[in-house]
């Protein structure tokens, strides 16, 4: 008698929660109206931190497992006579930093060829030509596919052996700069780069020009001190100090940064003297030097989903031209009429970010009822254009999204969506 095929279980679906905030943020702008020695006091400061980062990581990956705080302080308390203390303090969280994802990207490099190997080795046990089923796929097709997946085996194995090794070892394999631009080096036709563009870019990469923020000191960084007005300042290490044109070992630029995005947050920040991270880099095809200043956002306790939900909540789907939404009462049925808010990706990078930007505050004014939605949606300043169907839509039977109906369907004969003013 026939066993009857077991029934393939579904996945289980976790119950619904609220996802916390972004824990932290970053904003850049550009260091415009450099002169000529403020560039060169960037680039010497940059090249002589780099070349210390560079040994300190070799170093940090000489240690393998056997690191612990003693080799880290001995490796900090050598970078600060050929820098400072707080530059030999950033330069070693960074090692560390590095060091850990590196290990992490091997894990899961582990983990993709334990995979590849299983499935290789599933379908080389089944007989050739057996055709798969729902819950396993079958056997190869010919014996010469057979064959050729069979040496793949062997190199997946060997593989996985060598990564085994490596990480049992503590061994990991970082390129300071990025292993995608070291292996442009041998490509410079196809990245349409010349000899001397690519060495400038890999120079760039691999300097180090980044200072952690510190609560308490002024205006939240030591290292490199940005003023509420703007005014930029660098602690040189101690070989460069012969270059400052300020006091205490210091260099002052002669271009001033303003945040626009975020920027009174900003202010409240150094204000209260407290922690904000910075970074200078060099953006070699533009020709352009930049500062990005980042920092930790408190863990705000989010409320339950119950009491989220009591009034109901806003439903928003992005597709490929507008946000579409709805309102949802507590027990997620559609109330009212669907809204469509539309923008335009076409154009340059800050034309689409403020197209987002534009959608999104039309989508919260929504929410919040600040004004009527038939107002609102012709204030649009994207041209309408024909409904495009979401990536939930595609996946599932065929139709719209419920929140996307064409003009035929909608109750009133007004066109959809309406036109702008």
């Amino acid at each position: 008698m026939t066993e009857q095929p077991k029934k393939k279980e579904l996945r289980t679906i976790d119950a619904p929660f609220v996802a916390l905030g972004p824990s932290g943020v970053a904003i850049r702008d550009r260091l415009g109206h450099l002169t000529p020695q403020d560039e060169k006091v960037l680039r010497l400061v940059g090249e002589h931190l780099g070349h210390l980062a560079s040994l300190d990581l070799a170093a940090r990956c000489a240690d393998g497992n056997d690191h612990d705080a003693q080799r880290w302080a001995a490796r900090k308390q050598g970078l600060t006579a050929a820098s400072s203390s707080r530059w030999a303090g950033s330069i070693t969280k960074a090692t560390h930093d590095q060091w850990a994802l590196s290990r992490r990207c091997q894990l899961a490099y582990i983990q993709n060829l334990e995979a590849g190997v299983r499935t290789l080795k599933q379908r080389l046990s089944r007989p050739i030509g057996e055709k798969g089923s729902k819950r396993a796929p079958g056997g190869y097709r010919s014996k010469g596919e057979w064959f050729q997946k069979t040496r793949r085996l062997h190199i997946l194995e060997h593989r996985l052996d060598v990564a085994r090794a490596d990480r049992e070892n503590g061994v990991v394999h970082v390129v300071r700069g990025g292993r995608r631009l070291l292996g442009t080096r041998h490509n410079l036709e196809e990245a349409q780069l010349t000899e001397h563009e690519w060495r400038q870019r890999w120079e760039a990469e691999r300097w180090f020009l980044a200072a952690d923020g510190e609560s308490g000191k002024r205006y939240g960084n030591e290292t490199i001190r940005v003023t509420p007005d703007g005014e930029v300042s660098i602690k040189l290490p101690a070989p460069l100090a012969h270059l400052a044109n300020s006091g205490h070992g210091r260099y002052r630029l002669a271009s001033k940064v303003r945040f626009q995005h975020r920027g009174q947050e900003w202010r409240d920040r150094t204000d209260g003297n407290r922690a904000v991270a910075y970074r200078i880099h060099l953006d070699v095809a533009r020709g352009r030097w930049y500062l990005t200043a980042s920092w930790q956002r408190p863990v705000v306790q989010t409320i339950p989903l119950e009491t989220a939900r009591a009034k109901g909540v806003i439903g928003v789907d992005t597709n490929a031209d507008h946000f579409a939404a709805y309102r949802l009462d507590a027990h997620g049925n559609p109330m009212g009429e669907p809204q469509r808010f539309l923008y335009d990706l076409s154009g340059t990078a800050d034309h689409r970010d403020a197209q987002i930007r534009h959608a999104i505050t039309q989508v919260l004014h929504w929410a919040s009822g600040s004004a009527s939605p038939r107002s609102r949606l012709r204030t649009s300043t994207s041209p309408p254009r024909r409904p495009a169907r979401s990536t939930a839509a595609r996946s599932g039977s065929g139709r719209s999204s419920p929140a996307s109906p064409p003009a035929s369907s909608r109750p009133d004969s007004s066109p959809w969506p309406p036109r702008p003013a």
